[in-house]
This record gives C-alpha cells, sequence and structure tokens, in this order.
C-alpha cells in the first residue's frame, strides 16, 4: 500500500528533474521499497551513472509538525556526516527532492545475522556523535530548545498535538511522565548529531561491512542514547549487553548503561512509539488496524515502566 505521503513518480518525470541538472538522459529508472514517507527511485543514466532521486510529498499533503522541509535537512546530514560515515553524496537538492549517488550493498533487513556490520556501525555512529549543534532538538524552526530537556519536551509536545489533529487516541500522561524525568534529562548538556532512524531498512551491507547509512531527514540534536533505541527497534538494547550495536559503541566510547540511561532510553522508547502511533494515519493506516493497535500496546507498555 502507498503511504498518502508518497509521490506518482515515472520514468519521464525522473528525466526532466535529472537530466538538466546532471547533463544526461534517465535511460531505465526503477522505484524502491522499504520506506513509508518519500518515493524513493534508482534512475539509470545515459552515461553509465546509477543515481537515486528522493521526492517528498507534494506541498498539500498533510505532514506531522516535524516532517517540515525533511529533503532538504537530508541533505544537511549527508554533508555534515560525509567524512565520519559511509553515506551518499548530494548530487542535486531541487524543490522537495533529492539526487544522490548510489551507495552498494543490501540493507540488514535481508541479511539479518550480519553481527559484524551492527557492530560496525556502533563505531560509525560513535563517530557521527562527536559532531555538535549549536541548539538541542530539530533545526529549520522545527521543536527544538535551549536544553534537551526544554527540547524533547517541545518534541513530545508536537507529537500530542499532532495526534490531536488527526483524531489518533493516545495514552493519558505523557508529558507528566517526561516533566518527572526532566532531571535525568537534564544531565545531557551537549546536542550530538542524532540520525535516529537507524532500523535495518537504513543501513546497507556488502562483503561482511558497513556500505550504507540512508534516510537521514530525521536527524536532530540531543542525548547520543536516543540513537541506541533504533538498532535494536522493538527489543530493548538495555537488557541485551551483548548487542553487537551496543557492544560497538560502548567500544569506541566506554559507554556504561546506569540507572539514569536506562531511565532515558525507556523515554526514548515511549517518544519512537508515540511518533509511530500518531503517524499511522497520514501513512494511510487507520485507527485500529493490527500495527496501529500493536504500537499502541507498546506505547502503553513504555509508558508503564516509567
Amino acid at each position: 500500500m502507498r503511504s498518502p505521503t508518497q509521490r506518482e513518480l515515472d520514468l519521464r518525470m525522473i528525466d526532466a528533474m535529472l537530466s538538466p541538472v546532471l547533463g544526461t538522459e534517465v535511460v531505465q529508472a526503477a522505484e524502491l521499497s522499504g520506506g513509508g514517507f518519500a518515493a524513493v527511485w534508482r534512475a539509470t543514466l545515459a552515461d553509465g551513472r546509477s543515481v537515486v532521486v528522493k521526492a517528498g510529498p507534494a506541498d498539500d499533503v498533510r505532514l506531522l509538525r516535524y516532517e517540515r522541509d525533511l529533503i532538504p535537512a537530508e541533505a544537511r546530514y549527508f554533508r555534515m556526516v560525509r567524512d565520519v560515515a559511509p553515506v551518499p553524496e548530494v548530487l542535486h537538492l531541487g524543490d522537495g527532492w533529492i539526487a544522490t549517488t548510489l551507495l552498494p550493498g543490501r540493507s540488514l533487513t535481508e541479511v539479518p545475522d550480519a553481527a559484524a556490520v551492527r557492530e560496525e556501525l556502533g563505531r560509525v555512529i560513535a563517530r557521527v556523535h562527536t559532531i555538535e549543534g549549536d541548539l538541542f532538538g530539530y533545526d529549520g524552526g522545527r521543536p527544538s530548545g535551549r536544553d534537551w530537556p526544554e527540547a524533547f519536551t517541545a518534541i513530545m509536545r508536537a507529537l500530542i498535538a499532532d495526534a490531536a489533529d488527526w483524531d489518533v487516541p493516545l495514552p493519558a500522561g505523557i508529558l507528566e511522565t517526561v516533566e518527572r524525568h526532566r532531571a535525568v534529562l537534564a544531565s545531557v548538556t551537549r546536542p550530538a548529531l542524532l540520525h535516529f532512524d537507524l532500523w535495518d531498512g537504513n543501513v546497507l551491507t556488502e562483503g561482511g561491512r558497513l556500505t550504507g547509512l540512508v534516510d537521514g531527514e530525521r536527524h536532530l540534536y540531543g542525548d547520543p542514547l536516543l540513537d541506541l533505541v533504533s538498532p535494536a527497534l522493538f527489543h530493548r538494547i538495555e537488557d541485551e549487553p551483548d548487542h553487537p550495536f551496543l557492544r560497538g559503541y560502548a567500544a569506541a566510547t566506554g559507554l556504561v548503561l546506569d540507572d539514569d540511561a536506562r531511565t532515558r532510553l525507556t523515554l526514548y522508547r515511549l517518544h519512537l512509539y508515540t511518533l509511530m502511533v500518531t503517524e499511522c494515519p497520514s501513512r494511510g493506516v487507520p485507527v485500529g488496524h493490527e500495527w496501529h493497535v500493536r504500537m499502541s500496546k507498546m506505547l502503553a507498555e513504555e509508558l508503564q515502566r516509567l
């Protein structure tokens, strides 16, 4: 099922986008699967190059508050981390679309037992986290703050407002729970650059090595621990000390997961599941659908832990 946020594209449209800026025509194009927000296509050019075109939603499509201008955000992320992580090169940033180089490899969804790659990913993300922003939260006028508690609260408040706009029911007490743990959040004093969306579909591998990170459009600045949630999606990584991503990250940073860190990780799963529940209607998944019910159950469980 195509998400309402994904544009309908074809070879002619992609050629009209690429040929004026890359100097050669598109001879073949095929849509890539895996994402649910943007339309992503692989295009083969007449000069033999293969590139990726990613087009954001049309201007009249309803989005969540933090999703404004995600395509330019992706270009910023790739340019910021290019020296420390394997990300695509930005070939062109258009009006609501981006063209990048095509990275080699398959996603980890196709290579689920790649422990060495996951460990390498942990080390790479540790390097990405050395990059800092000048604010906490999102850039571009989206939810942010002068410190991490203020930014995280603003992010959660925006998601709750989005849920109200879309008539998505959320459990009571989310903001009160975040406020109750404000002191734990305040221990984060450095706005590290975070990818946020490090699930297996956004990590590429070939020959037993990490070859790419994609979908950097949802990046923000804040607690590095937030990036430990999506690599162990639907799990509690703090309860899996031998998880390869955690092993690689801890080896690079000396991370020790004490009680405060475990509380923050639970807060970040609360954030992720709030987002995933809230975005369901915008992706064409109605309230009451099996996926919505599953995410709502996981959200309630994380809230109860806090």
